[in-house]
């Protein structure tokens, strides 16, 4: 039990990230719909939908103590990294306030890898 709490506690501060960046990823891709030019959107909407998937799911596993997370945080990475770049293009304040989320879960997964 000692060693179970000591991984989890390890994982607390990705699993944290993961689940501040679904948040703001979910609010942001909901907000982008109220935009008036939803066009210009479609992008940062389906990358915020991916993002908030993958950190939603790999946050689940790390707090069930999934041993082989590894390939579920690097993509994690990957496209924390591709939403955040495409929420940094908009001028919306809920885009700004996702890129942030997703630049500090990126930060957070490259250090659990140890990047």
């Amino acid at each position: 039990l000692i060693i179970l709490n000591i991984k989890i506690m390890k994982n607390t501060k990705l699993i944290e990230a993961l689940n501040n960046c679904a948040t703001h990823c979910n609010y942001c891709a909901d907000a982008c719909l109220d935009e008036d030019n939803i066009k210009m959107m479609v992008n940062c909407i389906r990358n915020d939908k991916a993002c908030a998937e993958i950190c939603s799911t790999t946050a689940k596993l790390l707090a069930s103590n999934y041993e082989d997370a590894k390939s579920l945080v690097e993509a994690c990475l990957k496209i924390c990294k591709q939403c955040g770049d495409e929420c940094a293009k908009h001028e919306h304040q809920h885009c700004k306030d996702c890129a942030e989320a997703c630049k500090k879960c990126s930060e957070a997964c490259q250090e659990y890898l140890g990047k």
